[in-house]
């Protein structure tokens, strides 16, 4: 099966093409720090056979967390208790990859009041937020360039750049919530200005060898915005910098969305055939059917699986068991395998 079989990108290869992909926990301290609670979240995936695993979104500034009880990485102090996490996930076999975000609008953080490319809030249950100046924009450019520094020192695998779900580089990337009028809005060349100075900025300390990628919203669910032509432009604008595109859509605006099985697939698939960049797809993916066909038909590259690897940590080890792959069951679990 294709679902297991090993994928190389960069120096980095997995054993599997599962994926678990980055969902927030609302576990950490205040203060940014993961818990024990990270660490066993982490570590049953692992345990459990994924060859991929993307830690949640992790802020570059604290007024950049989702919410105050996201992990952090604006300080040094906080690099050894994500360092704890990537060791226990590669000691059970998985390769770890890190998320890095600032929340824009949508961050309930109290730090401070949010920033965003232009003035316009989330909802009415939102802050408004503040528009940013150059200055500033500069200042979180370097706040990620820092993070992938502190990403690398704790050991991660790989890098992965949060341009979704209505945060702040997918807030710089639709004409829905940048109005700007200087160089950092109005074309489209300049609302992908501030997520290329990012990739430009994190490429200087980020090692060669080791995958950067971007997590974006390739939909926004509302005429005038992103849409799957539009984003392959965006891909494009910025492939010389990325290794891979991880494909969602979505979270820019509160509509509601027609989601169902695989919803998102179709966006994964156009960006891997006309960006020529390898692609991860996800959207209430549940089974081993669904993933085989979609690797099969050359709709992705790896699959991410959220919520199903949150009902069952160890659905990578069962779907080998089921399929007669060997390797994946601990010598300590075998009892439980034995057919």
């Amino acid at each position: 099966m294709k679902l297991f079989e090993e994928y190389k990108v960069k120096g980095m290869t997995l054993k599997n093409r599962i994926v678990m992909p980055p969902m927030c926990m609302y576990q950490a301290a205040s203060d940014g720090f993961p818990s024990s609670f990270h660490l066993c979240h982490y570590a049953s995936r692992a345990l459990g056979g994924v060859g991929l695993i993307i830690v949640e979104s992790t802020g570059v500034v604290p007024v950049g967390r989702i919410t105050d009880h996201d992990l952090g990485i604006w300080n040094d102090e906080q690099i050894p208790g994500l360092k704890r996490i990537v060791d226990v996930c590669h000691a059970n076999g998985a390769k770890i990859a890190l998320q890095i975000n600032h929340a824009g609008r949508k961050s309930t953080s109290s730090a401070r009041q949010p920033f965003a490319p232009s003035a316009v809030r989330f909802d009415s249950d939102y802050r408004m937020p503040e528009e940013l100046t150059k200055t500033q924009i500069g200042e979180i450019v370097a706040a990620f360039k820092a993070a992938a520094g502190r990403a690398n020192t704790a050991g991660f695998d790989a890098l992965e750049i949060h341009a979704a779900h209505g945060y702040l580089v997918h807030e710089f990337l639709s004409p829905i919530t940048n109005r700007r009028t200087d160089e950092y809005g109005g074309s489209l060349e300049n609302r992908v200005r501030f997520l290329k100075e990012i990739l430009a900025a994190v490429r200087s300390v980020w090692p060669e060898e080791k995958p950067l990628w971007i997590r974006v919203s390739a939909r926004d669910y509302q005429e005038g915005g992103i849409d799957g032509e539009m984003m392959v432009q965006i891909v494009n604008m910025a492939k010389s910098s990325i290794d891979l595109v991880h494909v969602s859509s979505g979270g820019l605006l509160p509509i509601e969305i027609n989601d169902y099985p695989g919803y998102q697939v179709p966006l994964s698939e156009k960006i891997r055939r006309e960006c020529g960049k390898p692609t991860i797809a996800v959207g209430l993916i549940t089974n081993d059917e669904m993933v085989e066909e979609i690797l099969q038909n050359g709709r992705a590259d790896l699959v991410a699986m959220g919520r199903e690897l949150l009902r069952n940590p160890y659905w990578t080890m069962n779907a080998a068991t089921k399929h007669g792959i060997a390797g994946y069951v601990p010598e300590s679990y075998k009892r439980a395998h034995t057919v």
